[in-house]
């Protein structure tokens, strides 16, 4: 339905809302006339029969006063008199000059019930149900009452008078007129106003529709124009003619339209770029080597590329869309733990862990991770990137078969070499006593001295390359750290170094071998005490590093180390020591690696050194456990 049919709809029914008031008062305002001009009547009717009334009670009066009448007799004129004067003549006369009225009762309120009581007329329209309250009524105000009723089922206008003559008692006149006089001046005047009004309405209706017409033409240009813009045409303008809201309507759309044309413009240079972005990024992501999928936050799989398809063998229609369970049993609780951290909004990189391809084998990949957020910051998906870790690890099995074949290779070179010294000794010193065919006891000491050096460089090529078995146990740190004290005080006297020594008040458990870390202590200890040759204060120190480990520190007064050595510490055979072979400080660190901890070294020129071991704590007692600490290198 069109605007300018229902404006003239409107227009029409707000018109005949009019004319339906204008024949609803118009017929309240002629029944309410018709009904005053009928109780004017039958007041002056009533008047006339009151008068009337008065006039024979006074004539009667009089005779009875002077016994005229039992003089006269009836047939005299104050007989006739009377008969003129009487009510009833005059009720008579006013039925018979007015055929609208039906019937004219005087009577006394309180006699009515009695029909002899009434002064005169008749009372053939009765109506005793509430004729009483209503002359009571009547009588209580002194006006008249005027009402219309149904009697003997015709509807008729009953109209109560009351009457007080003076020095008698009063009395009622009941004037019962008919009600169709009425009802058919209504009835004329009503069909006359509708009569009206349909023509009236019949004009409004058609102007209303061309005024209706008139009124929306502008709005259908401007429609006819916003039309144009939504299907694309930016350059359709309105024709601005009007100063009126209409025009300042047009304005409007036409600077909506130049708005719109701009920025449509940029809209599609923007979507252009992003297009050729996306497929760019769709290009990389399908060409790269790594395996993505990108679920929602219920697990289900929104998008996959080709690598992901290769490693785990689904194609994306089989499983976009859907929920894909390929994470083993065992790893259940560590996906848990990254997917609340994903759920807090941190990306999540797992080094390396174990997936389910869709043959049911086993495949090692690294994973990370990532939250996509919206424009409100609230996570909408996740971004899995997976790469295949198989040949990595190959090639760093390779890689550390190499590094143990170099760490071989170093070891036997730096064991030939330093067995080479003291061979070449003992080669030259067999060779002379041949010669000589005599025994030199220093040549001997010298050889026995050289052969001791073969056997303690043998021993420990052995310590560092030879698997030990050895018993752990649970051990307290600190009394360990005191019996090496304790082992190694005499000796730092005669160095004129003291030992100051700090340990925690509360039992340090450690998981151990004893004798081993005595071993590395000792290792420690002696080459403090021989970097400090003019004697000094080494510092001990044994306390909570945290809640899970446990700190040793050696703190020396020595000579220190250039960051140079400090970097080549640990390497077989690197050693400052004249007699030394480089060796022990090795074995220490793999000790301390076999406990499951760390050994840092911290030095400057001049100033000492810090040697710091850290070890894993424990709180509650274990049975002691056999095991096999060091790697055997071959």
């Amino acid at each position: 339905m069109s605007i300018k049919f229902k404006l003239s709809i409107v227009m029409s029914l707000f018109a005949l809302a009019l004319l339906t008031v204008n024949i609803v008062l118009s017929f309240l305002s002629t029944r309410d006339n018709l009904r005053r001009d009928s109780e004017a009547n039958m007041m002056l009717i009533a008047k006339q029969i009151a008068l009337a009334v008065e006039q024979s009670r006074s004539i009667y009066d009089y005779v009875k006063r002077n016994e005229i009448g039992q003089q006269m007799g009836n047939g005299s004129s104050f007989g006739g008199m009377l008969d003129m004067t009487s009510p009833e003549r005059i009720v008579n006369e006013s039925l018979r000059s007015n055929q609208h009225l039906l019937e004219i009762t005087g009577f006394f309120p309180d006699e009515l019930r009695d029909h002899r009581s009434i002064l005169f007329g008749t009372y053939k329209y009765k109506n005793e149900t509430d004729i009483f309250e209503k002359s009571a009524e009547a009588a209580e105000k002194g006006t008249s009452l005027l009402k219309d009723t149904i009697i003997n089922g015709k509807r008729v206008l009953e109209c109560l008078i009351p009457i007080q003559p003076s020095n008698q008692q009063p009395y009622m006149i009941r004037i019962i007129s008919s009600y169709e006089p009425i009802s058919a001046a209504i009835t004329k005047q009503v069909i006359n106003e509708i009569s009206i009004s349909i023509i009236l309405l019949q004009i409004v209706v058609f102007s209303s529709y061309i005024l209706a017409g008139e009124l929306i033409r502008p709005i259908q240009d401007i429609l006819y124009k916003v039309n144009r813009l939504s299907s694309g045409d930016f350059q359709a303008k309105i024709e601005i003619k009007r100063q009126d809201e209409l025009g300042l309507l047009g304005q409007q759309i036409n600077r909506m339209a130049d708005y719109m044309g701009h920025h449509t413009e940029e809209l599609k240079l923007k979507n252009d770029e992003n297009q050729v972005i996306k497929e760019r990024l769709e290009s990389i992501i399908n060409q790269m080597a790594d395996a993505i999928h990108v679920t929602d936050l219920s697990d289900r799989i929104l998008e996959v590329n080709r690598a992901f398809e290769q490693l785990y063998g689904w194609n994306s229609e089989e499983i976009v869309g859907t929920r894909l369970d390929f994470v083993p049993y065992s790893y259940q609780e560590e996906r848990e733990s990254w997917l609340k951290e994903l759920r807090e909004g941190r990306p999540y990189v797992l080094a390396e862990t174990t997936r389910i391809c869709k043959d049911g084998r086993l495949v090692n990949v690294s994973i990370s991770v990532s939250p996509i957020f919206d424009e409100d910051g609230e996570i909408v998906s996740l971004i899995n990137i997976s790469r295949d870790m198989t040949e990595h690890n190959k090639m760093e099995e390779l890689l550390r078969r190499a590094e143990k074949l170099r760490t071989v290779g170093q070891l036997a070179a730096g064991v030939a070499h330093e067995i080479r010294n003291p061979l070449t000794t003992l080669r030259g010193f067999l060779q002379l006593q041949q010669r000589t065919r005599t025994v030199n006891d220093t040549h001997t000491d010298i050889m026995l001295s050289e052969l001791e050096r073969i056997n303690m460089i043998v021993s420990e090529f052995l310590i560092l390359a030879k698997p030990q078995a050895v018993q752990f146990e649970i051990k307290d740190v600190r009394y360990t750290v005191g019996d090496v004290i304790s082992l190694l005080d005499s000796e730092a006297h005669l160095h004129n170094i003291v030992f100051e020594h700090h340990f925690s008040t509360s039992p340090l458990l450690v998981h151990c071998e004893e004798n081993q870390l005595k071993q590395v202590f000792i290792n420690v200890l002696k080459n403090a005490m021989e970097a400090m040759p003019g004697g000094g204060r080494i510092t001990l120190q044994v306390a909570d590093n945290d809640e899970h480990y446990i700190a040793i520190r050696f703190i020396d007064e020595g000579e220190g180390i250039s960051k140079e050595r400090l970097d080549k510490l640990g390497e077989p055979f690197y050693t400052s020591k004249e007699k030394g072979t480089g060796l022990g400080l090795m074995i220490s660190q793999r000790i301390i690696e076999g406990h499951k901890g760390m050994f840092e070294i911290d030095s400057e020129l001049g100033k000492g050194t810090t040697v710091t071991i850290t070890l894993p704590r424990i709180k509650e007692v274990q049975e002691p456990v056999a095991t096999t600490t060091g790697e055997e290198i071959a």
